[in-house]
């Protein structure tokens, strides 16, 4: 039994500098830090003037249709790469597999063009 808990010991060591070393390094700014805080410091950054209108503001739907445009494309970029390099090793499968994936990614670029992403006003 003691050989398990000696095997384990390093681990324990390691486990209680990490705890000490996060809680010191938690403490410390607290303790260093001057806390003369001015209304430059306290003010709100935006852009280097004063903010207008509420951040929680409603958005188009056309920036979130945008968003689903850019991840069908990178999606589609990121995994062309791939399988054109190993097209030769996948064979037939691996080739009416993409063309599925390409389907799929085809009707929800359909979907951002019927809905009118495309055009911006």
């Amino acid at each position: 039994m003691s050989a398990v808990v000696a095997s384990y010991f390093p681990i324990v060591v390691f486990l209680g500098i990490a705890t000490a070393l996060a809680f010191v390094m938690l403490l410390v700014p607290f303790i260093v830090a001057k806390l003369k805080p001015d209304t430059e410091k306290l003010s709100a950054y935006e852009c280097g003037f004063e903010p207008f209108g509420d951040a929680r503001g409603e958005f188009d739907v056309r920036f979130y249709l945008v968003a689903i445009l850019f991840i069908i494309f990178d999606l589609e970029v990121a995994f062309l790469f791939p399988w054109a390099i190993s097209l030769g090793a996948i064979g037939i499968f691996g080739f009416w597999s993409m063309m599925v994936f390409l389907g799929i990614l085809t009707i929800g670029f359909i979907y951002e063009w019927k809905k009118g992403a495309l055009e911006w006003e």
